[in-house]
């Protein structure tokens, strides 16, 4: 069993002076690694019970996302940014610390009552996890759990899931 920690690159100072970058990159590049980390998330994922889809926004969320959902046999829907989907689509906008964002999916892509379960790549502060959220339940879904390959503890996203829970395969505790 690798030490999945081992395969991520910190990088000082990125994208801004005083951050330290966590890089999936290198984790990703390392296919045995990367094997182990989707194989861990998705028995992960299988632990929340029944779930109908899983769920990721753009970009990174996809690289985890993608393979959990083909490995458990199901769905995935794909969260994005405005006008990158092709058909209908709803949106939800959320207030960053300066300004807003907006993500969209398809308007036929959520049922009602649908267990949903998001994957991205990192937890840092919950602004984006939580937005991808009310978008599933604004369409009428219901987000069964979250899945993450890593989380900055220290930042505190996970108070910002609503009490749903969540598994993350490495936790960093300061930011």
């Amino acid at each position: 069993m690798l030490n999945l920690q081992d395969y991520i690159r910190e990088i000082p100072d990125f994208p801004t002076k005083g951050i330290l970058f966590r890089d999936i990159t290198t984790l990703i590049e390392n296919g045995e690694a990367y094997k182990q980390a989707i194989d861990q998330m998705a028995e992960r994922v299988r632990l929340f019970g029944e779930t109908d889809v899983i769920a990721a926004p753009e970009a990174r969320g996809f690289i985890f996302a993608a393979p959990i959902a083909f490995k458990l046999g199901l769905p995935l829907i794909p969260i994005r940014k405005p006008g990158k989907l092709p058909h209908k689509t709803v949106t939800y906008t959320y207030e960053l610390e300066y300004g807003s964002d907006s993500l969209q999916i398809h308007a036929d892509a959520v049922k009602p009552g649908m267990r949903v379960i998001l994957v991205d790549d990192l937890l840092a502060t919950g602004g984006t996890i939580s937005a991808c959220k009310h978008l599933v339940e604004q369409e009428g879904g219901s987000v069964v759990g979250f899945a993450f390959l890593m989380e900055l503890a220290g930042l505190h996203g996970q108070n910002k899931l609503g009490g749903t829970p969540y598994t993350t395969l490495i936790s960093y505790l300061g930011a």
